[in-house]
Formats: structure tokens, C-alpha cells, sequence
């Protein structure tokens, strides 16, 4: 049984390098790369056991490297586990429990995972929160218009289980391999589930009935990213103007390229930076405005739970001075009557109602509809979308 050993060694030695100041993934490649003695079955291995140390957040989080280590596959296993029959054998005879029932065996509270319950925003159960960290999310699949039947059929052809939350909406075991089955942006992109959801308020009365009268729709999405918010307004309202902007070239090249393949060929794009009001802003006024703002990812962290491992709450401060400064300077490109879709990955309340809140002091918008888009129930996402109209007059 050295092997169990010794990957709890090489996990020890990535944990000890490793500072979160780029994304777990990145860091382990680089150290593989670095160490080509380890094979792919070795590398899975510590991977998962570097994974387990941070889903469970700031549990624990004075103890030794190797206890959280096993703490972490107890906790984020549903199925016995050989280094825990070997090394725990009487945490290994209760593998199967529910996450809480382990908790409760083991004297520990969930409290503990994610120790920030009293800034979550309105509608966060905080308990399931706290324990969807400790199981990775599904990867899911928005099917584009007309492809929903021949999606399902590749996948099945391939052998690639899924399941259908929506026939346009499929989920996937994470880290399933669709890049030689499916066309991507074409037939289908890959979307959170609550992703796809937030734009399901401008879809409902009576935003809808508003919108389909004006029949060419002028849509400008600010913090654009990789475009998957765009592609599926494009599916929505077929007609539109729209207008893509982001901070850095290399992410609107990015951008470009799923346009190509999504087959969406008249847009205008540009680079901006949204926190500094002046020249480099669109002239004229949009419909809606889709402000997918830069943010804790807070509602992600079960996709990348290093970040709830160094997370402090300074940082949230930081990101909704970011978000002020960049809503300040988009709200005059919001036509009267227009709308804009607040949007953030956070769970917390400092991101997102109180941003709003401080929108519609302010700015002339009423706000329509605002929620928290809850995924942790779901193996997605968690995220929060507000609608606002912009006041005739205003």
C-alpha cells in the first residue's frame, strides 16, 4: 500500500507550492509537466486528492495537509474508497452516508465549509450551499434551434451518457469528452444551467411582448467574455444589432471565434475598459444592455473550490466597487423604456441586491423582476439576475 502514501506525499508537495493566484488546473498541469515520472492513473490520483483538500473549504482548516486530505474523500465520496479502508477504515464503513450524516459522525458543522452565511443574498438555502462544494457540478449543454434530435442522437451513437433537463438542455457527467461528437457553437454550446436561465426573464410578459415590437432589437453585451450570453440571445431574437465589448483583445478573439462557428457574422465588437468613463463607449442608446459583471464567482467555487479555500471577504468590497464603477458608466446606453439585465455568478448580497438597490436610487430604473438563480440544488451554478427598465423621461 505505498502508493497510497506516496500520492498523499506528491498532494502534500503540490498543496505546499501552490498559492491560488491561477486556477488549480493550470497549476497542476505546469507540475506535471515538471514531472513527467508521474503516468496518467498516478496524476488522476493526486489531482483528486488536491480537489477533495479544498472542497472542504475552510473546514478543518488548521489540520495537518494529509488529515484533510482524507477528511475531504470521506466527505466528497459516495462509494468505498481503498486508501480509506486502509488508512480509515471506520470513516470507509460509513463512505455512503449523506454529507451531513458524515458531518454530524465526525463532530463537524457545514458551517465550517463556507463560514459566510450572513452575507448570502435573499433565497440562498445555506446549508445545501455549503455542501454542494463537495461534489463537482455537471457540464451542460445548451442545444441550439434545430439540433435538439441530432444532438441527442451523437451522444447516444458516442456512448456519452446524459440527461435531459429540457430537450434544448442536456447535462453531462463533467469532464465528458464532446469535442469530436458534437459540433460546438454550431449545434450546441456549452452553458450553465442557470446560465441559459438568466435570460429566460426576457422571454416572459410582459418583457416579451415589449421587446418583439420593436422588430429589430439593438443589444449591446458589455462584459461579453466568450459570447455564450450573445449566442443565445441570437437564438432568441434572431433579429438583432448587436454589440460586443470586453477588457482585453484576446478575449474578443475568442469571442470571434465562436461567433464564426455560431454563424453570427454582423456584430460590432470593441475592447473597453467600463470602469473608466470616455471616449472608448458606444455612441447611441440599446434596447437592452447585458451587464455580465465581473464578480467573486462565489455561486462557481463547487467547479473551483481553491478559490473558497483563499477567499477573505475584502474581496467582495473590491468587486462591487468594480461593479459600481462599471453599471455607473453603461446606464446613459440604456434607451428610455430600454432594459438592462444585472448579472453576477455571487451569492452575496454585497454583488448583488445591493448593487441594485443602489441602481435604482440612483439611476431612474425600476426594477422589474430579481432573484438569486439557485443551481447548488442541481449540480450547476449559482447565480443572480436583475431586470430593470429604464424610466420614460429619464
Amino acid at each position: 500500500m505505498n502508493h497510497f502514501h506516496s500520492y498523499i506525499n506528491t498532494a502534500r508537495q503540490v498543496l505546499s507550492l501552490y498559492r491560488g493566484e491561477e486556477p488549480l488546473a493550470s497549476f497542476l498541469k505546469r507540475f506535471y509537466s515538471s514531472n513527467k515520472k508521474y503516468g496518467s492513473k498516478d496524476r488522476k490520483q493526486i489531482s483528486h486528492f488536491c480537489y477533495c483538500y479544498f472542497r472542504i473549504g475552510k473546514l478543518s482548516i488548521s489540520s495537518e495537509a494529509d488529515e484533510r486530505i482524507l477528511l475531504g474523500l470521506f466527505l466528497c465520496s459516495s462509494q468505498s474508497q481503498e486508501i480509506l479502508a486502509f488508512l480509515r477504515p471506520e470513516w470507509n464503513d460509513r463512505v455512503t452516508l449523506a454529507a451531513g450524516e458524515k458531518l454530524d459522525y465526525l463532530g463537524l458543522s457545514a458551517s465550517e465549509i463556507f463560514p459566510f452565511a450572513d452575507t448570502l443574498s435573499e433565497g440562498v438555502d445555506s446549508d445545501a450551499f455549503r455542501l454542494s462544494h463537495l461534489q463537482q457540478p455537471d457540464l451542460f449543454l445548451r442545444v441550439r434551434p434545430g439540433h435538439e434530435e441530432k444532438v441527442a442522437h451523437k451522444l447516444n451513437s458516442a456512448g456519452i451518457a446524459f440527461r435531459m433537463i429540457r430537450p434544448d438542455c442536456l447535462a453531462l457527467p463533467n469532464g465528458s469528452s464532446i469535442d469530436s461528437v458534437v459540433e460546438l457553437n454550431r449545434e450546441a454550446v456549452v452553458q450553465d444551467l442557470s446560465s441559459q436561465q438568466v435570460l429566460h426573464s426576457l422571454k416572459e410578459p410582459p418583457v416579451d411582448a415589449t421587446l418583439i415590437a420593436d422588430t429589430t432589437l439593438s443589444v449591446w453585451d458589455c462584459c461579453a467574455a466568450s459570447g455564450g450570453k450573445s449566442i443565445m440571445l441570437f437564438d432568441i431574437f434572431r433579429t438583432l444589432r448587436l454589440t460586443v465589448s470586453d477588457i482585453r483583445e484576446s478575449i474578443l478573439i475568442n469571442l470571434r471565434k465562436r461567433f464564426r462557428e455560431a454563424g453570427i457574422r454582423s456584430y460590432t465588437s470593441f475592447v473597453a475598459d467600463l470602469t473608466q468613463p470616455g471616449h472608448q463607449l458606444p455612441k447611441g442608446k440599446f434596447n437592452i444592455v447585458l451587464a455580465d459583471v465581473p464578480c467573486s464567482g462565489s455561486g462557481t467555487w463547487a467547479r473551483t473550490p481553491e478559490q473558497l479555500y483563499f477567499y477573505d471577504e475584502e474581496k467582495t468590497k473590491s468587486y462591487a466597487d468594480l461593479q459600481e464603477k462599471i453599471t455607473m458608466n453603461i446606464l446613459d446606453h440604456v434607451e428610455p423604456g430600454g432594459l438592462l439585465l444585472y448579472i453576477t455568478c455571487s451569492v452575496f448580497k454585497k454583488e448583488n441586491e445591493d448593487r441594485v438597490s443602489s441602481l435604482q436610487s440612483q439611476a431612474g430604473f425600476e426594477l422589474l423582476s430579481n432573484g438569486i438563480i439557485a443551481g447548488y440544488d442541481r449540480k450547476a451554478d449559482t447565480m443572480y439576475a436583475a431586470l430593470l427598465r429604464r424610466v420614460l423621461g429619464q
